[in-house]
């Protein structure tokens, strides 16, 4: 496919205003590369380590529900689970009058908030697991990664 020039009109001429060539706007550098094509988009992982692909692949498919259990578990919080009324109309008097520069009175740890992204991705993980041709092909991937632990253990 050869190069599209985009023309405007503007009063009585037109005017290009934008060009699009396929097979570079698609190109890829040398190297191993993964690409992710989903509801209303793709992503595309340049230069990775193919043995790493399965790890990238899965967490990219638990990327939303990760996002989500992270943002969650960072949160503001009070210390202890319930508020008292009197608790619960300063914290609403200090919100209304912080706006979004409130600050944090007790957020969760990193390690906390890592901890609750990984168990979103082991669900996922999980839930993957059930239909059965997500198994086997993870179970070929465990079988050809023990193959070659042996292998490189023997060299």
């Amino acid at each position: 496919m050869t190069k599209k020039i985009y023309y405007e009109k503007r009063g009585r001429k037109y005017v290009p205003v934008m060009e699009y060539d396929e097979y570079l706007m698609d190109g890829l550098p040398y190297g191993n590369h993964m690409i992710m094509c989903y509801p209303g988009g793709r992503s595309t992982r340049c230069n990775i380590d193919p043995a790493l692909a399965p790890m990238i692949a899965a967490a990219r498919v638990a990327e939303d529900k990760m996002s989500e259990a992270v943002r969650k578990a960072g949160a503001m919080r009070p210390r202890r689970k319930e508020l008292t009324s009197d608790q619960q109309r300063a914290w609403n008097r200090l919100t209304k009058a912080m706006g979004d520069d409130i600050y944090t009175i007790e957020i969760a740890s990193a390690r906390d908030i890592a901890e609750s992204g990984l168990k979103a991705m082991q669900a996922e993980a999980e839930q993957l697991l059930t239909n059965p041709a997500v198994k086997l092909a993870y179970e070929q991937f465990l079988l050809v990664c023990e193959l070659t632990k042996k292998q490189v253990d023997n060299a």
